[in-house]
């Protein structure tokens, strides 16, 4: 049986980080073959495994030795493989799945764009504009629809399991309008009309990402008169009125993407409109790896950054907001509460 070293002398663990890479193409293959899925409760063999995935025994198994390593899957005595807290995450049914998080992580364009962190560093740019020869989301909405499609599910899932904590913690009793800025699908929006039923909301988003607007939002959906679905970029225009702004995990691109999306929800909302900004920051979080490196990613594709509360605040300030109050959402994120002057 398979297990994990808990303190490895620092020349072994030297030696397993710079391997990190075979770890993360272990789980996103995990994730492309449906593994965790075909698992059921207990354990079973590879042979049984190999064939509900439709690949050959032996490479599987030493697929999944090489993850049992981190505690994703456990190898029995026996030599079948079991569930774990982590590879339960890998499956689509989970209802915290983190099997589309991790495809997004490990997309193809990743593998080319690491490499190259020495040079973003130097830099301070992205290094997406010189491999692709156009900024990263027109590459993927335009030369990578399959990759754009999986970004879409995994800020969905996010969304999804965020958006009940957002609205929990929002008190909008003396709105009358939100506005969910570059929302997804919408999950923030549409549980914050679910607590304020005379509430409206307005969803702002890409086009492709609009039209699989969650179905509450929908023709039909149970929100749909409340609701109004405007296909578009916020950086561009934020042509939406509302008492309430909700800019959720966006504020990560350049300073001058960021600097004019806050500058176009200022002139839409105008003095004394409420603007939320919430984000996971890199200096209050109990999961700084995760965090670290998803920096360093935002560094690679966008040449943008995560915040720590330090950089938000002066982010928000130089836009022109007034922040009145800065507040933890849930372990991962924080909600900085702003007006716009009068």
């Amino acid at each position: 049986m398979t297990t994990a070293n808990p303190a490895p002398p620092p020349s072994m663990r030297l030696r397993e980080l710079v391997f990190g890479a075979a770890c993360a193409a272990a789980l996103r293959a995990a994730a492309r073959l449906g593994v965790a899925d075909a698992l059921g409760d207990g354990p079973m063999t590879v042979e049984d495994l190999a064939a509900a995935v439709k690949t050959e025994p032996q490479p599987l198994r030493r697929l999944l030795r090489a993850l049992s390593c981190h505690g994703v899957f456990a190898e029995q005595e026996d030599g079948t493989f079991a569930h774990t807290d982590m590879s339960r995450l890998l499956r689509e049914d989970a209802p915290n799945s983190l099997r589309d998080i991790t495809l997004w992580c490990t997309e193809p364009w990743t593998w080319d764009a690491w490499p190259l962190l020495d040079e973003a560093v130097r830099t301070g740019r992205n290094v997406v504009q010189d491999l692709y020869g156009k900024e990263f989301f027109t590459y993927l909405n335009e030369d990578a629809p399959e990759s754009a499609d999986v970004f879409n599910r995994a800020m969905t899932t996010s969304s999804r399991q965020s958006a009940r904590d957002v609205a929990e913690l929002l008190d909008l009793s003396g709105a009358s309008s939100v506005a969910d800025i570059g929302g997804g699908q919408g999950h923030v929006v549409a549980s914050l009309l679910e607590k304020y039923p005379a509430m409206h909301g307005t969803l702002l988003d890409l086009p492709r990402v609009v039209e699989n607007a969650d179905p509450r939002l929908r023709d039909g959906g149970p929100l749909a008169d409340r609701v109004r679905i405007v296909p578009g970029d916020c950086r561009a225009a934020v042509p939406v009125r509302a008492d309430v702004y909700v800019i959720k995990n966006i504020l990560e691109w350049d300073d001058e993407s960021t600097s004019r999306l806050l500058r176009n929800v200022i002139e839409a909302g105008g003095p004394g409109t409420r603007v939320v900004v919430i984000e996971n920051l890199v200096d209050d979080t109990p999961s700084m790896r995760f965090s670290t490196a998803m920096d360093l990613l935002l560094l690679l594709n966008v040449g943008g950054a995560k915040h720590t509360t330090d950089s938000m605040v002066r982010r928000l300030t130089a836009a022109g907001l007034v922040i009145d109050d800065i507040s933890p959402v849930n372990a991962y994120l924080h909600a900085f509460d702003c007006t716009v002057p009068e």
